[in-house]
């Protein structure tokens, strides 16, 4: 590659491998000293970019030695040469070079200097004189024309304006920059302030955008060959935040093995980051180790801020390890203490937990002055730290006895994530986002317990149960991409199914994590609607001003750099917060300083408050049917009974013992199901069992009532057709009571079409199918090539009943992504979540399909449950595998039932009478469950 001498130092930052080659060439044909300068410079600046500090130093010295007697150049490459010195941790010595290119420099290239010099002082925590220096650096450059150095200074200044709490300011800021780089086709820098205004995103907790930006950014660096570990550092924070603990410890481990490929000021952000991740997925030992190597590195380099939020979250790994006693607290309040010095929002965690350890010692008087640190409310905080901020009034005003205030601060925090929640589009991100109230929600219920008030109990256990089911997610209608990949991810799908295992090619394999990843991350930047109702789904440009990218380039990021790049502070690593295990980010940083749209609509958004639950109408629609909602506070079940107009409380047991009789229950009938074995418990006992851990007394109190099944979302597995005191009895399991009511609320369509599909592999499905063709002859029935996922979706959307039978899978590690397996591969439920309207009854005559994986604080994720937001009243799914054989004459009577107008609930216990006393085909009609009404 060929290009002259001027053209090196901005090829430098775009495309770091191309810059180097191009330098040697130059420097092969002996040039002037002053070129050759220019040619070692940039070749400075591309191993600084790819990692390789060491040589990018031995460059730069070369550089300058080859500049002296030429005052301009010599000032450009000390600026160089001391930005990079302090990015590898030698800030006294960098500070000094950039001092001394400050004095040499004058006009526009001043400007290029002070630029430098703000990113070292940026790195060092030294804000207001960064921000001084790029003001000043913004003016000259922009009167000289010097578009490039003007949009680096501007993506630095959005950075520090981050870390102060700017975010209009600093996207502002971001936005500009961005548009420069495009016009001039700088690639690498296009891609920073991608990254930049994702964390902006993050400030505002406004995750799907966040996460749009920083995958654009992703797409941005990878295009170019590079590895940028400060976007690792910000999506590791930003995944943390939106309660995607595996994939931020994915990330940062990642990040970690390259540790000697990266700079060593990153390396001490990258441990950082890895240390807050492991803190998240609980491995304290981890996360201590970690952490403890980035205090030291950030105390060599004398980055005191940082340095002391490692030793914060050190603290915190202490204490989730176990650890207790006055030393830890001693030290905890300590830390707090100086983060308060800095003004950040880690202070706030910091305070919360010196309150906890306070508390566990006795020591009110110091609790109570922690607490009241921690519950600091000030404005434009976002929804997640403010009700971090109300758990710490909650907790101080539990300790004092004012009871009515710690109500009034678990309500009002509990409040606070309700907005947050409805700004995410995504299932997924909605239902982790609960994890964040979970405390607050069990502090009401403690105090529920000690008054033995009933009617609290379920109003508070209903307030922060399931909410994620309550409104559909957000997909745009028009998102061909998802479609796309969808069928792509189907495609390759079936090719691995259909090839034996030895034989199959890896490339399949990998084409089926990257289109998982694809369809995940699409569906995550889904938005919800924050305040006026206006949804945007993926696809759509987060912040309408954003800078297109430059024709025929990637997409790509900003961060802070300056065009011999000074890899910035970063937007996360410009501020952050202890509590999320460091990943709050910029997020903390501007929180110290300062309705589901689309299909869902307003009349869906307002079908539900969460805040709002009516028990009186709970009691009318029950009429003589019973509602048991299972509450688990502290390890320990509680069951509310409504029923008869009245509330009633009765413990127990442990919750623990209740996970042991479920996983007994679910082994036998995996056995059965297939004949395996007829020895051991009969069901009959294991069902008893079953009960007493589960219901207890409750067992002797339903009388012959219908019966409502609330089960906390760890118990959602359960077979309950094995408890014997549930026998001859319709029983809906619902996720809350709320669902139940909504669901209640559906009103059938108004054309009775039937839907019968017949996945492929199911011989005995298929005698199934043909005699529910029989009972329903103008129903439309998809099978043999004719059950493929778009034709599926089509006939299921708005159907009166939908009668799947196919192969079920449950992905306990991707949730979503379990499936039904139709002609042309699986039917998953990011397909299913494209239905304008689930059908009103549906049946899934597949093995697991009821399953779904406990997140957030009492959330479900998997197949059937998130039919529940789309508008089914009823679904009939099973809890473990089934024999298919054994199901054809259950299916068959259900649906004789179900023709005589009876509820699918109603329907299944008649079906289930009749089913006879074959042991197979009594553990088949054990193994389903009714989920709605």
């Amino acid at each position: 590659m060929t290009v002259v001498p001027e053209e090196l130092l901005p090829l430098a930052l775009s495309r770091p491998h191309d810059a180097i080659a191009a330098a040697q060439t130059l420097l092969a044909g002996s040039p002037a000293a002053e070129t050759a300068s220019i040619a070692h410079q940039a070749t400075g600046i591309g191993l600084r970019q790819l990692g390789e500090v060491d040589s990018a130093i031995r460059e730069l010295r070369t550089a300058l030695r080859l500049a002296k007697g030429v005052p301009d150049r010599e000032a450009d490459v000390l600026a160089t040469l001391g930005a990079t010195l302090g990015r590898a941790g030698r800030s006294r010595e960098g500070l000094a070079k950039l001092d001394r290119a400050v004095e040499l420099s004058r006009g526009a290239l001043a400007g290029r200097v002070l630029l430098r010099r703000a990113d070292v002082l940026l790195m060092l925590g030294r804000h207001r004189e960064a921000l001084e220096d790029l003001r000043i650096a913004i003016t000259r450059l922009r009167r000289s024309g010097d578009q490039l150095w003007e949009a680096r200074s501007r993506n630095y200044r959005g950075v520090i304006q981050l870390a102060l709490g700017g975010t209009r300011q600093a996207d502002a800021d971001f936005d500009q920059a961005g548009r420069l780089y495009a016009a001039i086709g700088q690639e690498f820098e296009y891609a920073e302030t991608r990254q930049n205004r994702g964390m902006v995103a993050f400030a505002r907790w406004d995750l799907p955008v966040a996460l749009q930006f920083l995958g654009e950014a992703v797409q941005g660096f990878e295009a170019i060959g590079v590895v940028w570990p400060d976007l690792t550092i910000d999506r590791c924070a930003v995944l943390l935040a939106a309660g995607l603990t595996a994939e931020a410890l994915a990330e940062a481990d990642e990040a970690s093995g390259r540790m000697e490929t990266v700079q060593a000021a990153k390396r001490a952000d990258v441990l950082f980051a890895a240390a807050g991740a492991a803190l998240a997925v609980g491995d304290s030992a981890t996360a201590q180790e970690r952490a403890e190597r980035a205090r030291r590195l950030f105390s060599a380099q004398r980055r005191t801020w940082w340095s002391v939020r490692a030793s914060m979250l050190q603290l915190e790994a202490r204490y989730q390890s176990g650890e207790r006693g006055p030393r830890l607290l001693q030290q905890v309040v300590r830390t707090a203490r100086r983060l308060d010095e800095f003004g950040t929002a880690d202070a706030a965690a910091a305070h919360l937990l010196a309150g906890r350890l306070a508390l566990a010692e006795g020591r009110l008087r110091t609790a109570d002055r922690q607490l009241e640190l921690a519950g600091r409310l000030t404005k434009n905080i976002p929804p997640p730290v403010r009700s971090a901020a109300w758990l710490g009034r909650a907790l101080r005003a539990e300790a004092r006895g004012e009871t009515r205030r710690m109500l009034t601060a678990c309500t009002r925090g509990l409040d606070a994530l309700d907005d947050y929640r409805l700004m995410m589009g995504a299932t997924e991100l909605r239902a982790r986002a609960t994890g964040h109230g979970a405390e607050l929600a069990e502090l009401a219920l403690r105090h529920a317990l000690r008054r033995n008030d009933p009617h609290s109990l379920l109003t508070w256990g209903e307030r922060w149960r399931a909410t994620a089911l309550t409104v559909p997610p957000v997909r745009p209608p028009d998102d061909e991409q998802l479609v796309q990949d969808l069928a792509q991810l189907r495609d390759v799908v079936r090719r691995l199914e259909s090839t034996p295992e030895p034989t199959r090619p890896p490339a399949l394999e990998r084409d089926r994590r990257r289109l998982e990843s694809a369809v995940r991350h699409r569906a995550l930047h889904a938005q919800g609607a924050p305040s006026g109702g206006e949804t945007r789904g993926a696809g759509a440009d987060p912040h309408p001003t954003g800078a297109a990218a430059p024709a025929g380039a990637p997409e790509h990021d900003s961060r802070g750099q300056a065009a011999d790049q000074t890899p910035r502070a970063g937007a996360a690593g410009a501020a952050g917060g202890v509590g999320a295990g460091g990943a709050a980010g910029a997020a903390a940083g501007a929180a110290a300083a300062g309705g589901a749209g689309g299909r869902a609509g307003a009349e869906v958004l307002s079908a539900f408050s969460p805040r709002l639950f009516d028990v009186q109408e709970l009691h009318g629609a029950l009429g003589d049917s019973a509602l048991v909602e299972l509450l688990e506070v502290d390890g320990v079940l509680h069951a509310v009974v409504a029923a008869g107009g009245e509330l009633t409380h009765y413990p127990v047991g442990g919750l623990a013992a209740a996970g042991v009789e479920v996983e007994r229950s679910r082994f036998r009938l995996r056995w059965l199901a297939h004949g395996r074995s007829r020895s051991g418990p009969s069901l009959e006992v294991l069902g008893q069992r079953l009960g007493d851990a589960i219901l207890g007394p409750v067992q002797g109190v339903l009388g012959d009532r219908d019966v409502v099944m609330v089960p906390p979302a760890r118990l959602q597995a359960l077979p309950w057709g094995l408890i014997p005191a549930l026998e001859g009895r319709a029983v809906n399991v619902v996720p809350s009571a709320a669902v139940w009511l909504r669901a209640r609320r559906l009103r059938p369509p108004a054309e009775r079409r039937v839907v019968l599909v017949l996945g492929p592999g199911l011989s005995a499905a298929r005698a199934e199918i043909t005699r529910l063709t029989e009972q329903y002859p103008d129903a439309v029935v998809l099978r043999d090539g004719d059950a493929t996922a778009e034709r599926v979706l089509k006939e299921l959307d708005g159907a009166w009943i939908a009668h799947i039978a196919a192969h079920g899978t449950f992905r306990s590690d991707s949730p979503l992504f379990s499936s039904l397996r139709l002609d042309d591969g699986p039917l998953t439920v990011y397909d299913f979540e494209r239905l304008k309207r689930a059908p009103y009854r549906l049946v899934l005559s597949s093995c697991d399909s009821g399953l779904a994986k406990p997140v957030g604080a009492d959330e479900l994720l998997g197949l059937s449950s998130s039919l529940v937001p789309l508008g089914a009243a009823g679904i009939l799914a099973s809890v473990v595998p089934v024999n298919d054989p054994a199901t054809v004459p259950l299916m068959t009577a259900l649906h004789a039932h179900l023709q005589n107008g009876h509820s699918l609930a109603e329907a299944f216990a008649r079906a289930r009478a009749a089913a006879g006393t074959d042991p197979v085909a009594d553990a088949a009609s054990r193994s389903f469950i009714a989920l709605g009404a």
